[in-house]
């Protein structure tokens, strides 16, 4: 199964359930990177644009290349009216692309699906000298700071996912985001940013529902999974509560 493709089947519920990231980050980013009209930023796997707008609003010359196609559809229709939007739909690991042609490549929750021998070198090459890579990613949790505080609600979450979540292939991240060193890349930093989140019984099932093994969890386990989810969400006064630790990866090339 190929993982990478699975989203593309959801778009709208995507778009709207998906959370974004916060200013701070993108503030940071377009700081760091020197954005404006003078420059010229790639995006890998954009999605729906959860991490598109803050830098389309800087002003430079803006380019996507997503894998999937109703998702490539669903940005041009979102974002045309932005006349430094420019997306292709393609797949970066094969796409030919100019050396030396970027100031930034950024990616958000998107480019741990590349393989890192793969990933790390094309968004090398294709970036200018003193250009910028970035990743960053959302880790949410139901307990603050990873402790227990809420450890009941955790608890029995838990035993909903091991009743009845089976999916047939289960997702793994296998990108070492510490290896951009190695790969030539200078400068190394990495910054952290936290929010919460809360969601009712009913909208956290839509949250989750948007993530790749859920999206393909198979009857009979499908329904029992998010009607257990919604009933012990519930019986906790119909509120869960997201820490989310958001960490930005920044690097240079020199």
């Amino acid at each position: 199964m190929d993982f990478r493709k699975v989203f593309d089947s959801i778009p709208k519920q995507f778009d709207e359930w998906r959370p974004r990231y916060c200013d701070e980050l993108f503030a940071d980013l377009i700081e760091y990177a020197k954005l404006d009209s003078e420059k010229t930023a790639l995006e890998v796997g954009p999605g729906t644009g959860q991490a598109t707008e803050p830098i389309l609003k800087s002003g430079c010359s803006y380019f996507a290349i997503e894998l999937g196609e109703n998702f490539t559809n669903f940005m041009t229709n979102k974002f045309k009216h932005y006349k430094n939007f420019h997306i292709t739909n393609a797949d970066f690991e094969t796409y030919n692309f100019i050396s030396n042609s970027f100031d930034l490549v950024y990616s958000a929750a998107a480019f741990q699906w590349i393989p890192e021998k793969v990933g790390y070198p094309k968004a090398y090459d294709i970036l200018k000298s003193n250009g910028t890579f970035a990743m960053f990613m959302m880790r949410p949790d139901i307990q603050p700071g990873g402790g227990y505080t809420d450890e009941p609600l955790y608890t029995k979450i838990q035993e909903v996912y091991s009743a009845f979540f089976h999916p047939e292939t289960k997702y793994k991240c296998n990108l070492d985001y510490d290896a951009r060193g190695k790969y030539g890349f200078v400068n190394l930093e990495c910054r952290e940013y936290r929010k919460t989140r809360e969601y009712s019984a009913d909208d956290y099932v839509s949250l989750i529902s948007t993530h790749s093994d859920h999206i393909t969890l198979k009857e009979p386990y499908k329904t029992k999974f998010y009607e257990g989810i919604k009933e012990v969400i519930r019986n906790f006064g119909n509120k869960i509560t997201l820490y989310d630790k958001i960490t930005m990866y920044l690097a240079r090339k020199p």
